[in-house]
């Protein structure tokens, strides 16, 4: 007995250590080809000056060309999330990997414009397959603490992707790597996609499923008409909120912008209906209905917003304010970065008498980075080292409002709803991010004709001002508390 009793620990150990180790595994891999897939919504921006030159790109053929991938992501998202579910989110997360990799290829060799347009489509659909399964697969393989871990890495990544993006884009189209230009934006996906399929056939080999699961997530099928009512709705959202500002707000855009709210309200109704009939909807409502997930959609919508909003103006003013070249303004970014990578990990080791004031506390510092940005801008100046720490100070505070809100948005969901869920929150992620750019962006551009040499200082102080609303407004949301 004194022998088995000493002898057993050991063993269970190992095994722990061995499904630690595994687990770790399937973190970095997921995490890498998300890191990846973030990249390219931001790295293109950098080389579109040198896309236009050598291709010769008008300027609407230019716009698909950085937008295309976008509208494509987020348009397929949810029923990216609903293949996971199907044909189990590691063979999903291979397949779009794929096909991403593939893509990348095709638009590092594309010869012209449409062909590079109709790649970078499928680039996004790839990216639209691949990125729902991330969350999916924490969710599985992860519980506790780890899983708290899991997701603090998951927000570090988002953050540090859309500035290394800029810095990776400056430094490959500055280098021209053997005459290639901008090819190298998208042929370094290839290598990168390469080894992280051979390492994720071993490490993602396929989830068992009983018979039972099997029936039942066929049975769920991919609810075609409500694919149809989401696609459309996201599409009339997406196109305009990209093309709109470019094109000077046509008519078309409007139009579109109306509709999609027309055919959101009818895809929710369709799908109350399908599930009240005992049918299988695209997005379940219970998920809607798990405690705290549509108030996190709201803070994760906002903090993207925000987000990206902050990356576009200030790209956008030190470019062409400041006159600094691309991968110095890329570098500009990395205090934000840091400071949200660092936080993202860190911010559930704080005292617990902290953690109710996190999100609300976030929201409040990003509207005192952006006043702080404003100042130190608006009378054309570069702001010097205060600069560095008010990004510093906006890293921080996007970090509290969004790492805390996803954390706890997922906690409650349950392994059957995890792809549902995760394609809300990585939809509406997404949707943030557009939302943010044809908001912020179009409040920081319609101000650069203000006449007189201060027009770019006047423009990004009218920005700043704008982003430190919306973050009071997700404070104010962050203090509602649910009856």
């Amino acid at each position: 007995m004194t022998t088995t009793a000493e002898t057993t620990p050991p063993s269970v150990t190992s095994k722990d250590v061995t499904t630690d180790k595994r687990r770790g595994r399937v973190l970095t891999l997921v995490l890498a080809a998300q890191f990846m897939a973030l990249l390219d919504t931001f790295i293109v921006n950098v080389a579109a000056p040198t896309i236009r030159s050598e291709l010769g790109a008008s300027g609407a053929g230019l716009q698909l060309i950085v937008a295309g991938y976008t509208i494509a992501y987020a348009v397929l998202l949810v029923i990216g999330a609903r293949l996971g579910g199907l044909l189990g989110h590691g063979r999903a997360h291979l397949a779009g990997l794929a096909v991403f990799t593939a893509a990348s290829l095709a638009c590092g060799l594309a010869a012209g414009t449409g062909q590079l347009i109709t790649f970078r489509l499928i680039q996004g659909a790839g990216a639209a397959v691949m990125i729902p399964q991330v969350l999916s697969l924490i969710q599985r393989h992860f519980t506790g603490e780890g899983r708290i871990r899991a997701l603090g890495a998951y927000s570090a990544v988002l953050a540090t992707g859309a500035a290394a993006g800029q810095v990776i884009g400056g430094v490959l189209v500055s280098a021209d790597l053997f005459g290639a230009g901008w090819r190298p934006v998208f042929l370094v996906n290839v290598p990168i996609g390469l080894a992280l399929l051979v390492l994720g056939v071993r490490v993602l080999p396929g989830e068992p499923r009983t018979g039972a699961a099997r029936v039942q997530a066929r049975a769920r099928g991919l609810d075609l008409s409500g694919l149809v009512l989401l696609a459309a709705a996201v599409t009339l959202l997406t196109v305009p909120l990209v093309l709109g500002q470019e094109l000077d707000w046509p008519v078309w855009t409007r139009v579109c912008l109306i509709a999609s709210v027309g055919f959101f309200v009818g895809f929710a109704g369709y799908e109350s209906r399908l599930a009240a009939r005992g049918g299988a909807p695209l997005i379940a409502p219970r998920v809607l209905r798990i405690p705290g997930i549509a108030r996190a959609a709201l803070r994760i919508l906002v903090v993207m917003a925000i987000n990206a909003g902050f990356l576009f103006a200030m790209t956008l003013h030190i470019q062409g304010g400041l006159g600094y070249s691309a991968l110095r303004t890329g570098l500009m970014f990395a205090p934000t970065a840091l400071v949200f990578g660092v936080i993202g990990l860190t911010w559930r080791r704080w005292p617990a008498r902290l953690q109710s004031a996190l999100v609300p506390g976030g929201f409040a510092l990003v509207a005192i980075g952006s006043v702080a940005i404003g100042l130190l801008l608006r009378d054309g100046g570069d702001g010097g080292l205060w600069l560095y720490a008010a990004f510093a100070v906006m890293g921080g505070g996007m970090a509290l409002g969004f790492s805390p809100t996803l954390t706890g948005a997922l906690a409650n969901v349950r392994p059957e709803d995890a792809a549902d869920a995760s394609g809300v929150l990585v939809t509406v992620t997404q949707l943030g991010q557009l939302i943010g750019v044809a908001t912020f962006g179009t409040f920081y551009l319609n101000r650069l004709d203000t006449p007189g040499v201060q027009g770019p200082g006047h423009a990004v102080w009218a920005c700043a001002l704008a982003l430190s609303a919306a973050a009071l407004a997700g404070a104010s949301a962050g203090l509602v508390r649910r009856r």
